[in-house]
């Protein structure tokens, strides 16, 4: 249970860097020494220290090291990157003992972390409160193992199903739902968007009402039919435009060839080859049907106002499912699924 309750502290402390850490994953770390929590560190973003190191550090009394434990939601590293592996400095400083939330499927990892500490001699336990762990990595492991980023779907209707009233935009929710939507964007790592949602709506899709870093925004625009002064192509996001005309870097922006044929199949090597880890979906409703049409979907979220009635227009996509979660914003409701 003790062990439980010190990876449970390793998972909040990993949550602060949502966002933050691509292509890296979430970690948290926490040493205990009788008892006592005597470190925390977690990995705050790509090419700084990771959790263990950072929990290292703040340590005072370094001579405790080799009496305690420490514990870290992701199995250490065991590669050199742009920092040191941490089991061998987990190695190095003796820990009596190492407890491991989920083992790291990548493979320059994937229990050679693990194998290290062991062959040092030091007592390792693996697999405690696993499936939480892998809850928190779920984009990296989703993009490590499936090689494809781990996809959210998500659209605002209102209560008769339109997404838009006489296929001209419309304001489907409140001031505090749109909060959580750019929440929600801090916290992923790519936005798509097809060509008639660009064109309708003129879209920045940046971060803004909460604090956070603008995630890339990707264009499926096989023609090139928005044009170049809409916001998608202004300088604040990297942005990736899927089309069939060219090919080429301008700036932050970024033409990959497509084509229509195998068009899902193709993008998601493509996504995979620019170390794409999430994306939302918040395309129109053809755009969204393609993916739920394919069932290539991790999780979706529906905003419904169901008090307003728009009678004519776009009709949300067809998705009949239960969801496992509602949460109510005001006269909103955001309904989510999970596979």
């Amino acid at each position: 249970m003790q062990d439980e309750l010190y990876i449970k502290r390793c998972i909040e402390l990993a949550q602060k860097a949502l966002g933050k850490t691509y292509p890296n994953p979430l970690v948290g770390s926490v040493i205990v020494h009788n008892g006592e929590i005597i470190g925390e560190g977690y990995h705050h973003k790509a090419g700084e220290n990771h959790a263990e190191i950072n929990a290292i550090h703040s340590v005072k009394n370094k001579d405790l090291i080799p009496e305690s434990t420490i514990y870290v939601s992701l199995e250490p590293c065991a590669h050199y990157g742009k920092t040191p592996p941490c089991s061998l400095k987990i190695k190095e400083l003796g820990f009596k003992k190492v407890v491991i939330g989920a083992m790291d499927s990548h493979d320059k990892v994937n229990g050679k972390g693990k194998k290290i500490i062991q062959d040092a001699g030091i007592e390792v336990i693996s697999g405690v409160l696993e499936n939480e762990c892998i809850e928190l990595n779920k984009r990296f492991f989703t993009y490590h193992e499936k090689q494809r980023p781990y996809i959210i779907l998500k659209w605002a209707e209102s209560g008769d199903g339109f997404m838009d009233k006489d296929f001209k935009p419309y304001s489907i929710s409140n001031s505090l739902v749109n909060q959580f939507v750019h929440q929600l964007r801090a916290d992923e790592h790519a936005i798509l968007v097809g060509t008639q949602t660009a064109l309708n709506d003129n879209p920045s899709l940046t971060v803004r009402n909460v604090e956070g870093v603008n995630l890339v925004r990707i264009l499926i625009d096989f023609d090139l039919k928005v044009p170049k002064d809409f916001k998608i192509y202004n300088e604040e996001a990297k942005t990736l435009v899927f089309n069939s005309i060219k090919e080429g870097t301008e700036n932050n922006i970024h033409f990959i060839k497509i084509k229509k044929e195998n068009f899902l199949s193709d993008l998601m090597k493509a996504l995979y080859k620019e170390h794409i880890q999430s994306v939302i979906i918040e395309g129109g409703s053809f755009t969204l049907q393609q993916f739920i049409d394919a069932n290539l979907w991790d999780e979706a979220i529906v905003i419904k106002n169901e008090n307003l009635k728009l009678e004519n227009g776009t009709k949300a996509p067809e998705f009949d499912l239960k969801s496992n979660k509602i949460e109510e914003f005001r006269d909103n409701s955001i309904q989510f699924y999970k596979k």
